[in-house]
């Protein structure tokens, strides 16, 4: 009841505090110097994150809490304007502009315009990720509330799109596809993310029906880009979970960002039933170097370098789980320590040349290099008990007492190199875009590991098939080469409609396999110019790779074949004014039959496939959003997902089964909002919801899902002042002096304090009775941070 309470408190605070505050509407068209409008060029307020985009006829409108303000107008290709405004009251103004070219980056302009128009991506708000309360603080936070994401743990950045697993994922950065560690097993494991959240310009995501010119994984793909920044800018970030610095520096002819992150969650960790002393590590530098030689030649350099030390020494647990009727404990205590290293470090060097009006042809390489070593040594001995209800912690039974063992010692070193060439054109009404690439990659895997559980003083017969992972000890060594191609052309076929056919093909050195990927995405805008609707097919293919082809016991299936899936769907964005605001609401429904794919198990947030197994699966659902500025210049949303994803493995009799990632429901909140007395206060509030995750006991020797993992709920709520607002009367002298930003958040995560499960202990009693002992994520904490935004030197 008290949970209810509290929760029902936050959403009426998020809906009835509204800010009454001048609002002035600026309305106008964008063209360049020769009179053409200008679509998709981005109006921002200068200090508030209210910001909009030109529809197709270089229209725009956009509101100011203040009477004084200033309007940014930017595109790609084009040199910033800012244009000032001082007003005497609120109301309305009319203000047409003029964009001037730039000329080491308007053969762009066209192409870029084109390929952001024709997508079946979303453009994602980056300056969100600053204000949202996260635990992990990784910028896939803003991933797990889009529709079509699924999510059940803070801790990790992975996330599952439309019943897909991790590893059917794509990033990009600087269009230089990441290569990410795989061996994690745990969400406290992972440390930072690869994306450096500062450093970011943009980023768009696709959920599905994406274009030929991203790679060959089956869900989706996160495009995120570092470029050149408007103007020299330092900011720093504190906080109690880690701390992050960034540098931005910019000349006529060049630009260099680099950034400094470290973190360490321990407190974090902490409010776990694993009790212990916990020592993560982490850190992480990036840095993009980009320089014109010419003006029809720059050359941009891509370097990182991310480490992740995570350390425990574990002392005890308890868990209390069962029913109203039955309620069970485990007690534990621990001897040993687990260990865990991770090291990435990666470059990549990209070469573009604009031979000629409207063509760019781009020549990139990259090498990634990661270092993972897991060293895990752990006892354990418990009691397992029946609780008296009626008495509080009073012991009605014991169930059992034994023991278990925790072994590895787990080494794979990765090597992944790449080169490519693409080229866009435009050309009258159409936009050509081809490339090919080549990857090689490398794989030395030294596997040494063997769980056992004692359970009731004795060792259960079969124990083997209770853990099949019970004791492995294997050393791998495979190369992997992929070459990869793919065309397209973007066609408008009217004013209101636009045709994206393409294909794309590659050949796996693996399989053996010459594979073929025809997608297509049609859209059409009526001439309400409100509305756009989208339907997309195709084929998506996922050539088999070193994780899905290793086995249960660590043999290789190096016979294994590509996975296929053929994707549709149909989706519909429209905006319209109501409560007040421009709101958009967007829709999509999507279906995809799979054929052919390699089943797996979940083990926390580590794929275990069963490598030598083929199954033939659909997934079929309906995501649905809606968003707008309820209180003027903070964006809020509200997105529901459902989803069925089932799977039929072949030849094992059973028929279809729910697939590991079988979520139906999702659901998220983001509300922002500010205080009614005092405008300069924020309120950032983050809910989630996911439905029940399906499991199956590890006692079955077969892929089972008679067993599930309870819902995800989870609230955070973050509270932030700038004290250097817009809508701050009077500033500090010192503060406005020396920075642009000065801004203080207070964070709660898990405001509820709700036990959510990510995973199970399984354990037998006297009886022969099979227990599954939740392993709970984290519980309510509270954190502060500073983010300072020095002053900006034009």
């Amino acid at each position: 009841m008290l949970r209810l309470c509290l929760l029902l408190l936050v959403l009426f605070t998020g809906f009835t505090i509204v800010t009454a505050q001048p609002l002035v509407k600026v309305s106008g068209v964008v063209t360049d110097s020769l009179g053409m409008s200008m679509s998709k060029a981005t109006v921002s307020v200068l200090g508030q994150s209210q910001f909009t985009t030109t529809d197709k006829n270089g229209t725009y409108d956009i509101y100011s809490t203040t009477t004084m303000f200033t309007l940014k107008f930017t595109l790609l290709g084009y040199n910033p304007l800012l244009v000032d405004f001082k007003q005497d009251k609120a109301g309305r103004i009319n203000k047409d502009v003029v964009l001037i070219g730039n000329i080491n980056e308007l053969e762009q302009v066209s192409i870029t315009t084109k390929q952001n128009q024709l997508s079946n991506s979303m453009l994602l708000n980056v300056k969100e990720v600053a204000g949202m309360p996260s635990a992990s603080g990784n910028f896939e936070v803003i991933l797990k509330t889009l529709p079509g994401v699924s999510t059940n743990n803070e801790l990790s950045s992975q996330y599952s799109v439309r019943g897909g697993n991790f590893d059917e994922n794509l990033l990009y950065v600087n269009d230089v596809e990441i290569s990410r560690p795989v061996l994690i097993r745990n969400g406290q494991q992972e440390g930072l993310s690869f994306i450096n959240p500062e450093l970011l310009s943009s980023a768009k995501f696709s959920a599905g029906g994406f274009e030929s010119r991203y790679g060959d994984k089956l869900s989706s793909v996160l495009d995120v880009k570092y470029e050149r920044p408007d103007s020299t800018q330092q900011v720093l970030n504190l906080g109690l979970l880690g701390a992050s610095f960034s540098s931005k520096i910019v000349t006529s002819n060049s630009f260099l960002l680099a950034g400094l992150r470290y973190k360490n969650n321990t407190s974090v960790l902490n409010t776990q039933d694993n009790r212990g002393s916990y020592a993560p590590n982490f850190k992480d530098f990036q840095f993009v170097y980009s320089r014109f030689l010419s003006e029809k030649f720059s050359l941009s350099f891509l370097g990182s370098f991310n480490s992740g030390i995570f350390k425990l020494l574990p002392e005890g647990r308890e868990t209390q789980f069962g029913t109203l009727n039955t309620r069970l404990r485990l007690a534990t205590n621990y001897n040993g320590k687990e260990l865990d290293e991770y090291t990435t470090a990666g470059a990549a060097l990209t070469a573009t040349w604009f031979s000629k009006s409207n063509l760019v042809i781009k020549w990139i390489n990259s090498y990634f290099r990661i270092i993972e070593d897991e060293r895990i040594d752990i006892e354990g001995s418990y009691i397992f008990d029946e609780l008296n209800n009626g008495n509080f912690g009073v012991i009605r039974t014991n169930r059992g007492i034994g023991g278990y063992t925790n072994y590895a010692r787990n080494s794979l070193v990765s090597q992944i190199f790449s080169t490519g060439l693409k080229a866009d054109q435009t050309y009258e009404n159409h936009t050509f875009s081809l490339g090919a690439r080549f990857e090689h990659k490398n794989y030395v895997d030294n596997l040494n590991e063997y769980s056992l559980i004692d359970s009731a003083g004795y060792i259960i017969e079969g124990l083997k098939s209770f853990y099949q992972d019970n004791a492995i000890s294997v050393k791998n060594r495979i190369s992997i080469q992929n070459l990869t191609a793919y065309i397209q052309d973007s066609y408008a076929i009217s004013s209101n409609t636009d045709l994206q056919m393409g294909l794309r093909t590659s050949f796996n050195s693996l399989s053996s396999q010459l594979l073929f990927s025809p997608r297509l995405l049609l859209a059409y805008r009526p001439s309400s110019n409100n509305k756009i609707w989208r339907f997309t097919a195709g084929v998506y293919q996922q050539a088999p790779d070193y994780r899905s082809i290793r086995a249960f016991d660590g043999i290789l299936n190096v016979k294994q074949k590509a996975q296929r899936s053929y994707n549709a769907s149909i989706g519909l964005d429209y905006a319209f004014d109501g409560l007040g605001t421009r709101l958009k609401f967007t829709s999509e429904l999507y279906v995809k039959y799979q054929d052919r794919l390699i089943p797996y198990m979940m083990d926390n947030v580590r794929i275990k496939y069963l490598a030598n197994e083929v199954a033939k699966g659909y997934t079929y659902g309906a995501d649905f959003s809606v968003g707008g500025e309820f209180v003027k210049d903070l964006l809020s949303y509200f997105r529901i997902s459902f989803m069925k994803a089932n799977q039929d493995i072949v030849g094992d009799n059973a028929g279809y089964l729910k697939r590991p990632t079988d979520q139906r429901i999702n659901f998220s909140v983001y509300f922002q909002d500010r205080l009614l007395n005092n405008p300069t206060y924020k309120v950032h509030l983050n809910m989630l919801y996911g439905s029940r995750l399906p499991v199956g006991a590890p006692l079955l020797q077969r892929y089972s899902d008679d067993f599930s993992i309870p819902a995800y709920k989870r609230v955070d709520i973050g509270f932030s002042k700038d004290f250097l607002d817009d809508a701050v009367q009077r500033r500090a002298r010192f503060l406005d002096k020396y920075f642009s930003s000065f801004a203080v958040h207070v964070e709660v995560f898990n405001l509820l304090n709700i036990d959510n499960t990510v995973s199970y202990l399984w354990l037998k009693d006297v009886n022969n009775v099979q227990y599954a002992i939740p392993n709970y994520l984290t519980g309510r904490q509270l954190n502060l941070k500073l983010i300072i935004k020095f002053k900006n030197s034009k």
